[in-house]
């Protein structure tokens, strides 16, 4: 196995994404060449842009949207890992799902691909709250899930981007799948609670049904296919299967995992819940 050195490039899927941006930003900051790869230039739907992506390349990082759980991921994966280490491509470092079944399904593309593999997983991201599709319910200060009182590891994405960009750049990952969670099991009313602590907002938890989220989806304009894909994966992770903690962020970088009370400190600074 061999370090990722600076004459080397990586590629990074999904570069516009939550970890995606951070973690070719990391890259850079350590002087290691990055190719940012996201739609139009990259899509998993268009096998024809793969091949630019991987040319070239040392080491990738896989994301795969809307999610490896979907119809076609499994497919997608197997075929992009084996096209990317028959282009020279010797380590791969992919972001899973944590109790998604069909995820571990996809994670065996990377597993057989013949690179060095390591399995990232994880759940619920804290940052989900603030640059993503539950910044406009904390805005408008009801959060509105099919989860009941399931409570979440809720994971920082600074924690999985540095887990990340360990696996991508040093030795010692090989083969290894790691279950990244945050330091506590919360539910959404506590993470609501957090969120208004921090924010000065009134922000509450409405648990609905899963037929109740798609109508509310539905309404705001979410694609039905993607709405299909969403509530069928909320119905089934959010049974509390997630509902435990590991120390693996700590195992991987010496450090234990951030709080969310610390993100919502930290999210509350930037002034992403003021308007």
């Amino acid at each position: 196995m061999t370090e990722t050195k600076n004459n080397e490039t990586v590629l990074v899927l999904g570069a516009t994404g939550k970890t995606g941006s951070r973690v070719a930003q990391r890259l850079s900051e350590q002087g290691i060449e990055v190719r940012k790869a996201s739609r139009p230039g990259f899509d998993w739907n268009d096998r024809s842009t793969w091949t630019a992506a991987v040319t070239g390349i040392s080491a990738a990082y896989v994301t795969y949207y809307p999610d490896l759980a979907f119809p076609g991921a499994a497919e997608a994966i197997r075929d992009f890992s084996k096209l990317a280490v028959d282009h020279g491509v010797r380590r791969l470092v992919l972001l899973s799902g944590r109790g998604e079944e069909e995820a571990v399904v996809s994670e065996q593309g990377v597993r057989d691909s013949g690179a060095e593999w390591t399995v990232v997983r994880a759940s619920w991201f804290a940052q989900n709250f603030s640059e993503h599709f539950l910044l406009e319910p904390v805005l408008a200060g009801e959060i509105v899930l099919p989860a009941g009182q399931v409570t979440e590891p809720f994971i920082d994405v600074e924690d999985i981007v540095d887990v990340v960009v360990t696996a991508l750049t040093t030795d010692g990952h090989n083969g290894r799948v790691y279950e990244l969670t945050g330091s506590r099991l919360l539910s959404f009313a506590d993470a609501a609670a957090e969120i208004g602590k921090a924010s000065g907002r009134d922000v509450q938890y409405i648990p609905v049904s899963a037929a109740e989220f798609a109508a509310g989806a539905a309404e705001q304009g979410v694609p039905e296919e993607e709405i299909e894909g969403l509530t069928d994966l909320f119905a089934r992770v959010l049974d509390g299967r997630n509902e435990s903690l590991t120390d693996d962020v700590e195992k991987v970088l010496g450090r234990p995992a951030r709080d969310f009370s610390d993100y919502a400190a930290k999210a509350a600074a930037t002034g992403v819940w003021n308007r």
